[in-house]
């Protein structure tokens, strides 16, 4: 595949669409190109977080274990951003991400994103206003589930 094809894929994501052509040609560059199966996994809850992966097409199951096993939290599709929560806090990562259909992907290396961020202040504002709203979702998530514990007299 071309560097300009490349290139159009990464403008098809939100993160990225209003950077110049150069920056992309370099992203694309620079960043790897990677193909998985249904049912690969791209990275495990607690593995240390060497890379975040641009979803160019298919679609990713989001886990986290718990008591009663696996349980898929979120189904991320083409044109998203995974994997970049680790980079960015320097901690484990927080959930199992695994291909649900053939999946292509851009692997972009913590120093590719961080310098990424670091020159371009959009893109920083884009990751914070992705992760506000995964943030809100969450939120409502747990006040749901504390509602329905409290209906069922399992919490006060």
């Amino acid at each position: 595949m071309s560097i300009l094809t490349e290139v159009e894929l990464l403008r098809r994501v939100p993160l990225f669409a209003n950077i110049d052509t150069s920056r992309l040609k370099l992203l694309a560059f620079t960043s790897e190109r990677l193909t998985f199966n249904a049912g690969a996994v791209l990275f495990r809850e607690g593995d240390r977080g060497e890379s975040a992966y641009l979803i160019l097409g298919g679609k990713v199951d989001v886990s986290v274990h718990s008591p009663n096993g696996e349980v898929v939290v979120a189904q991320i599709a083409a044109n998203n951003i995974v994997g970049e929560m680790s980079l960015l806090c320097e901690m484990p990562r927080t959930a199992t991400v695994t291909a649900v259909e053939p999946l292509d992907t851009l692997r972009i290396k913590k120093d590719q994103f961080l310098q990424l961020l670091r020159d371009l202040p959009q893109i920083t504002l884009e990751v914070m206003r992705e992760l506000a709203i995964r943030l809100h979702h969450v939120n409502q998530d747990l006040s749901a589930a504390r509602a329905k514990l409290r209906a069922a007299g399992l919490e006060q």
